[in-house]
């Protein structure tokens, strides 16, 4: 048979002689005879004579014979089941399986390797069988040859890849089947140099195949061979050395006590155990060499990963043969590859290695050079690649802290913050392993001390210093929640957190500082926001799951653990910092995670009122709006009806904003009467005022205090004067917005009166014309908050308020005037589409900051947003998204993903509106054009150039289905003719009408008419041209020409156009049998109903056009005979066409001639395009890939490009697997170095780092 080049036909194994096993032994022996069958018999697997074949078994059954049927078993005429159906059935007990397969092969060793060969023949999807005669005059390579002739090309699946539960399992049980026949042949059928012989030749053979089925299915089965084989030589290694510590110790007993006959039995057994070995060591040379060497570089990603996952699995399992730098190397070349699969093999095989700690030692040198290799990957594109290389050195770090330098673990820790859970988390394991698993010697006796004294307390240090250095101090929750996994006692010790916070140092012991302080009350934050929730922060994870029981009793102990702290010591907390913002902000969120049930039964209402007291002193104390909303959500947490607790909150809270609006309003009198100007503390007094008043409306319904009236008067003077200070006016329309929604949120839960919808109606309508006359203040802060509540009322007042029932809200509708929507766009025009550079409104002026420049962008994209949300809506007429639908090239980076969204979800409510709010779009950017450089601009400027790729851009919007925009493109293009000749010529017809070149634009929309269509608008561009512009060829009327010309095309991609909208719709077959579909297609009556209600050329109009000629419709992938399509399958009654009486005149014979014959030439090139495509296809869907022996550059990846052939200049003499030698395992020394020198291999420049 033929084998790789490397595998001679004939295999060199030992013969094996007869061996008695003693009864000290370790092996047993199952087959119940010790006895190699065939011994001194057996013809080596070359190609064999007949007269050999037929003496082979027992008495020489013949393959042909009458217990024998084409390879298959006969039993009382009944046929049995093959090995491949009993596999893949996966019912049977694989061991049992196994046995009948060795008895069938006792009886007849022939007939049972056949049923072994069609065995992984019919693994590999084939659908032929080797017959006897095969099996008996054919070399390998011919039936290989023979069997790929009998592939089913109709499908390129074969067992390994198929889908379905009859295939979910097979890859396992064939997996098993092979690993189970090795180990019940193990003791002597292994050894017949015959058996193993047939086989390791026919997968070497099928390996080297350019079928995929054939290569993918050998590969495994002689991967798995060899993982059985490796067990076997480990179990003779085992038994090898307990046969020498026996001898030694009988040799060493006293002359008169030795037993020279248990010597000679010792060294007798010794000796078959190591012919044995040696076979075995042939026999994975032979399937190394001839298998892996080759596959473990193949083309198909699947059979790369299965070399790699066994030999890691040879390594782990008999490290004293296999883990040394000559296999370790095949591992580290393709951890470059260029698939994830693959690389993630690598890793998972590595990961088994580095775990044993007894195993370090050997991997010492690959570590050196293949660390930075690993390190990279933690970068790696695909995440599952990316956890698996920071797990792999996290064991690198427990075998080792020395091999990783500081650098190393830097590129790690970053990762604690990577929006990716997995990714993360790894980091978090590997950031604990580094600095916080150590533990000193010193706390061991300290381990029940509590707080500032406890042993986390040094580690919770570690955790503030750590996050401050790394300078990503918003993202505390990220850091968090990726040791949450590993480090969760010290993550859940908030008693030492607050101790820290609140307890003096010890002695020697240094002082947190300001800013750490801060860092430690945000993550002390973070971890009880995590320990409430149970779920990761914003950006990670999916969504909500749902917890497991012991999740939700782990949830409710931490709460309640979380209350009984808190509720005593964050009065203390709040009374200590209650003058740092930052600091407060943070502690006034903890009550949102408390059980407020804790407070009336462990009697802690004396905490609750000491917290009250200090949330009251802070909102007296503070005017920064972020501890103002924080005072404002912990009352609002506290007021829950539930709990007994809520009327001594709810008194608390009324009796603040009782202060707080008589305040207000006692200092707005003192204010707006003033007739000076009004004084900077007064001005000050009302502004600190009213925003804590605006802080509270925001989550609590302040309708009692009836603050609209006194917000209207400050507003309504703000316009008369103009000289109200802006902060005053923006938290003024901010606070009045909020009363209108309360009133709202009043009237649609409860049962209002009709005084009360009135009521609101009037002062929702007074508000927004405040806020329209707002719109043109000059200060830009005051515009904007004027804009963006504006766009809030509008939006929430539209006729989308009556939906799910609420008819009763209809006297609320609210519809913006043409005067209000033209001032709304007008602003963002003069807001929003600016350059960087043009926006004054960063923070403090600082153009030049990054920082700022960010938040102003961000800003503008809000405004820009809440337009766009009216538009989508209808609460602003479609027609206004023109002007922001032009902007889409130039403020595409900044804009592109809005305005996109806006265009498609305009397209989803109209399609005709949507196309002529485009073309309108591009008619401005035209007139704009006009009016800068007039009539006679340049059609080669680059303005002139912009808006034709940004018509470009709007034809791809509305994608490959013509079918569906068909009426949409068609109202384009009748709007854009007739933009085109809207202007004539001051100077007479024989000069171009003054927008002419609009239609060298509108032909950026000609291929996404369909063919019938495109003669449409032809005719419907002819009622504009006379007689004299059909013959003009100067350069002005190029424009006309070439849109013309467009529309003339009848060509590939017209005729592509029909047939995607119905290949879009059928389902592809790769059979090559298969029928190919037809072309024809009617339309429903519903849509040539809908089609001829919405046309726009009447039937009754006379126009003199020509007749076009109808151009043969290609609809299959083959060549076929030209067939004019019906009437009604051409036009589809979306355009009528003239009646056929207009008949052309005689000046255009010519021009009707030329586009005919255009036509026809473009129709034959698409007949040529699709036939040669055809032609592709079919050579396409073949299952003899041509994947010759592939070279490295279609396999692997390296960091610096292409690797060269790493099997260039191999000497696999050198390559010979060699087993340990049998030692006393208190004698056992260190393995023979390798002096294998890679160089010849792979040069050092390919990977960056120097080889073995």
């Amino acid at each position: 048979m033929i084998a790789a080049p490397e595998i001679p036909t004939d295999f060199t194994l030992l013969q094996e002689s007869e061996t008695h096993f003693s009864s000290d032994t370790d092996f047993e022996d199952i087959e119940g005879k010790n006895q190699k069958q065939g011994k001194g018999k057996t013809c080596k697997k070359g190609k064999k004579g007949p007269a050999e074949k037929g003496k082979s078994g027992n008495g020489g059954g013949k393959p042909g014979g009458p217990n024998r049927m084409n390879g298959h078993h006969q039993q009382n005429g009944v046929e049995n089941m093959m090995l491949f159906e009993v596999v893949k059935m996966g019912k049977s007990a694989m061991q049992s399986v196994v046995d009948d397969w060795i008895e069938s092969y006792k009886h007849d060793r022939d007939i049972a390797l056949l049923d072994l060969i069609n065995f992984f023949i019919q693994c590999s999807g084939c659908k032929g069988v080797v017959t006897a005669e095969m099996f008996r005059h054919m070399q390998n390579s011919e039936i290989i040859r023979k069997m790929t002739e009998e592939f089913d090309e109709d499908s390129g699946d074969y067992p390994l890849t198929m889908a379905g539960p009859q295939w979910k399992k097979f890859k396992s049980s064939f997996c098993e089947f092979i690993g189970v026949l090795v180990r019940q042949c193990q003791y002597s059928i292994i050894y017949d140099e015959y058996m193993m012989d047939t086989v390791i030749s026919l997968l070497t053979g099928l390996s080297d195949s350019q079928v995929r089925a054939f290569r993918h299915t050998s590969t495994l089965a002689a991967m798995k061979l060899m993982t059985a084989l490796v067990n076997v030589a480990l179990n003779l290694s085992i038994n090898m050395d307990n046969t020498q510590r026996q001898y030694e110790a009988e040799r060493n007993k006293i002359i008169g006590k030795r037993a020279n006959d248990r010597l000679e039995l010792l060294l007798q057994k010794r000796k078959e155990l190591q012919e044995n070995q040696d076979e075995i060591e042939n026999m994975m040379n032979a399937i190394f060499k001839g298998v892996f060497v080759h596959r473990y570089r193949d083309a198909i990603a699947e059979i790369r990963a299965i070399c790699i996952e066994e030999i890691g699995i040879w390594m782990k399992m008999y490290s004293d043969a296999f883990l040394n730098d000559s296999y370790l190397k095949y591992v580290g070349w393709t951890m470059h590859d260029k698939q994830g699969e693959v690389r993630l093999k690598c890793l998972t095989a590595l990961q088994g290695l580095y775990y044993n700690k007894e195993l370090n030692s050997k991997l010492e040198l690959f570590t050196s050079r293949f660390k930075d290799r690993i390190v990279s990957m933690t970068l790696d594109k695909e995440y599952d690649v990316a956890v698996q290389a920071i797990k792999l050195l996290t064991l690198v770090l427990q075998s080792s802290e020395e091999v990783l330098t500081a650098e190393d673990c830097e590129n790690v820790y970053h990762l604690v913050y990577s929006a990716h859970r997995p990714v993360a988390v790894a980091a978090g394991e590997f950031l604990y392993k580094k600095l916080f698993s150590r533990r000193d010697p010193e706390d061991d006796g300290v381990i029940k001390r509590r707080g500032r004294q406890s042993p986390n307390a040094n580690l919770v240090k570690t955790l503030v210093f750590f996050f401050l250095e790394s300078e990503l101090h918003e993202h505390a929750a990220y850091l968090v929640d990726s040791m949450w996994d590993c480090a969760t006692d010290l993550l859940k010790d908030w008693e030492c957190m607050n101790s820290l916070l609140l307890e003096e140092p010890l002695n020697g012991e240094e002082p947190l500082t300001d800013r750490q302080e801060s860092a430690l009350i945000e993550i002390m934050l973070c971890t009880i926001r995590q320990a409430a929730e149970c779920h990761p922060p914003v950006g990670r994870g999916t969504g909500k799951r749902v917890l497991t029981a012991k999740e939700k009793k782990t949830q409710l102990d931490d709460r309640t653990k979380i209350t009984e702290l808190f509720a005593v010591a964050l009065p203390q907390l709040l009374a200590k910092y209650s003058v740092d913002a930052e600091k407060v902000t943070n502690l006034l969120q903890l009550p949102q995670y408390f059980d407020l049930e804790i407070y009336t039964t462990g009697r802690l209402e004396k905490h609750l009122d000491a917290l009250l007291r200090q949330i009251r002193d802070i909102v007296e104390k503070h005017t920064d709006i972020d501890v103002l909303e924080a005072c404002s959500k912990t009352y609002h947490a506290l007021c829950n009806e539930e709990f007994t607790i809520f009327n001594r909150v709810d008194i608390a809270r009324s009796q603040l904003i009782d202060e707080l609006a008589d305040k207000f309003n006692r200092l707005l009198e003192d204010f707006l009467q003033e007739g000076e100007e009004p004084d900077e503390d007064d001005a000050y007094q009302v502004l600190s005022t009213l925003k804590r008043i605006t802080a509270f409306h925001n989550a609590h319904d302040l309708s009692r205090w009836d603050l609209f009236g006194c917000n209207y008067k400050l507003l309504k003077t703000g316009i008369e004067n103009g000289d109200m200070p802006e902060q005053i006016v923006i938290h003024a329309l901010q606070c009045t917005h909020y009363v209108i929604l309360w009133q709202l949120a009043k009237v649609t839960e409860s049962s209002s009166t009709k005084d009360d919808l009135l009521r609101l109606k009037k002062q929702m309508r007074v508000f927004c014309q405040i806020c329209q006359h707002y719109l043109t203040n000059v200060n830009t802060a005051v515009k904007e908050q004027a804009f963006t509540i504006l766009c809030d009322v509008l939006m929430i007042f539209s006729h989308q308020i009556m939906t799910g029932g609420r008819d009763m809200l209809e006297p609320l509708v609210y519809t913006p005037d043409s005067s209000l929507q033209s001032e709304l766009l007008s602003f963002i025009l003069d807001h929003v589409f600016i350059d960087q550079d043009d926006d004054n409104n960063s923070a403090d002026g600082q153009q030049d900051d990054e920082a700022s420049k960010i938040e102003a962008l961000h800003k503008r994209r809000n405004l820009l947003a809440a337009f766009c949300k009216l538009i989508v809506y209808t609460v602003v007429e479609m027609n206004t998204a023109a002007d922001i639908f032009k902007q889409y090239m130039k403020y595409y980076n900044d804009y592109g993903d809005i305005i996109k969204e806006t265009m498609s979800k305009t397209r989803q409510i109209d399609k005709i509106q949507c196309a002529k709010t485009l073309i309108l779009s591009l008619q401005q950017l035209f007139n704009e054009m006009i009016q800068e450089n007039g009539y006679n601009f340049d059609r080669s400027s680059p303005t002139f150039s912009g808006i034709k790729e940004l018509a470009r851009r709007f034809a791809l919007t509305f994608g490959l289905d013509q079918l569906k925009t068909r009426e949409a493109i068609a109202m384009l293009h009748k709007d854009g003719i007739e933009f085109a000749f809207k202007e004539p010529n001051p100077q007479g017809e024989s000069h171009p009408p003054l927008n002419l070149a609009f239609l060298d634009i509108l032909s950026e929309f000609s291929s996404k008419l369909l063919r019938q269509d495109k003669r449409t608008v032809y005719v419907y561009l002819e009622k504009f041209m006379t007689f004299q512009m059909s013959l003009r060829r100067e350069d002005v009327w190029l424009p006309l020409m070439s849109y013309r010309n467009s529309l003339l095309a009848g060509g590939d991609d017209d005729t592509m156009s029909v047939i995607s909208g119905i290949s879009s719709r059928g389902s592809t077959v790769r059979n090559k049998k298969t029928k190919p579909a037809t072309g024809k297609r009617k339309v429903p009556e519903a849509e040539e109903s809908s089609s001829s209600d919405s046309m726009w050329l009447n039937r009754e109009q006379t126009v003199h056009t020509p007749v076009m000629m109808q151009t043969p419709q290609l609809t299959s992938t083959i060549m076929r005979e030209p067939k004019r399509l019906r009437p009604e399958e051409n036009y589809m009654g979306v355009y009528p066409m003239q009646p056929e009486h207009h008949q052309a005149p005689l000046d255009y014979k010519q021009q009707e001639e030329a586009a005919r014959q255009q036509q026809e030439r473009a129709a034959m090139n698409y007949v040529k395009l699709r036939t040669n495509l055809q032609h592709a296809i079919r050579r396409g869907t073949s299952l003899m890939e041509d994947d010759e022996e592939p070279i490295v550059e279609d396999v692997m990846m390296s960091s610096e490009g292409r690797i060269e052939d790493l099997n260039e200049g191999m000497d696999f003499d050198t390559m010979d697997i060699d087993l340990p030698p049998s030692k006393n395992r208190r004698e056992r020394t260190e393995l023979k170095p390798d002096f294998f020198d890679p160089a010849s291999i792979m040069d050092e420049s390919v990977l960056g780092v120097s080889m073995f």
